[in-house]
């Protein structure tokens, strides 16, 4: 692992580290914010997975999350939202390829090699945490937006036990019925739906839920909520009586405006449930 920067950030560090990923096959970034309580021993984690187009670097300059995670002693991960590289595949599209890896293991080629991004999120990055910093890996929680909301979603559901919390901003809810999940699933996935259903927040709610708190923001002025699909999601929360709160947000959008006008509640959200005994 490789130190790219550190800057003094609320009293804590807002880091940028480098390594060799096994999973993916090639160098990853990700971004990491340590409160000042780091330095008195191990806090708890808060995953922030990012959307389409985005790096690591989106959420950590753009979403005024540090702030609200030193009031609460949170620490913040910013992995990348794919593979990078030039051995790596691509697409021309903003939709597919580098940038946008949904947090799948790709089984198709010319995927298959590099975009392992659940084994890189659910087994080696936070092995890779827990060895190199002062984080309780014991206390982990999860959010995300659009794509990274429905990767927030989908992991959360699918590891027992692994968070204590979820959240979402804009989250894509179903992406089996729709262009944003269809065409990447077919692409990452191959022709077999019934391996996409467990990769969608709808249907794993349905299926199985989450363990515990679940918040969801969507904005009602959100120029992608057909493609979002939030009504599966909140009639599939509804059905399983799941635990949680769905909010619809007049007025706003699917930019990083909205999330870091909520982004406040969200961490509060997530600090109760880390702190809970």
């Amino acid at each position: 692992m490789e130190t790219v920067s550190q800057n003094a950030c609320f009293g804590g560090t807002q880091g940028v580290y480098t390594h060799k990923s096994d999973a993916c096959g090639c160098d990853m970034t990700f971004g990491l914010f340590l409160p000042e309580d780091a330095q008195d021993g191990p806090v708890p984690v808060l995953w922030y997975l990012s959307g389409l187009t985005c790096t690591h670097e989106n959420a950590m300059v753009k979403a005024g999350a540090q702030g609200w995670a030193a009031e609460q002693g949170i620490a913040l991960v910013f992995p990348d939202t794919s593979p990078r590289g030039d051995d790596v595949a691509n697409d021309d599209a903003y939709d597919l390829g580098q940038g946008a890896g949904f947090y799948v293991n790709a089984t198709q080629e010319p995927w298959a090699p590099h975009f392992r991004m659940w084994d890189y999120l659910a087994d080696e990055l936070p092995a890779l945490l827990g060895r190199e910093f002062a984080l309780d890996m014991d206390r982990q929680a999860i959010t995300g937006h659009s794509m990274g909301g429905h990767g927030a979603l989908t992991l959360a559901m699918s590891l027992p036990g692994r968070f204590r919390s979820v959240s979402a901003f804009s989250p894509i809810c179903n992406p089996t019925g729709g262009d944003w999940g269809r065409k990447q699933f077919a692409a990452y996935l191959g022709a077999d739906e019934a391996a996409w259903a467990a990769h969608d927040a709808s249907l794993l709610m349905g299926e199985r839920g989450f363990d515990g708190p679940v918040l969801v923001d969507t904005g009602t002025s959100d120029q992608f909520l057909e493609l979002l699909r939030p009504e599966t999601l909140a009639a599939a929360m509804a059905a399983r009586r799941q635990e949680g709160t769905f909010r619809m947000q007049k007025g706003y959008d699917h930019s990083y405006f909205f999330i870091s006008t909520f982004m406040e509640d969200h961490v509060t959200f997530h600090a109760e449930a880390l702190y809970a005994e």
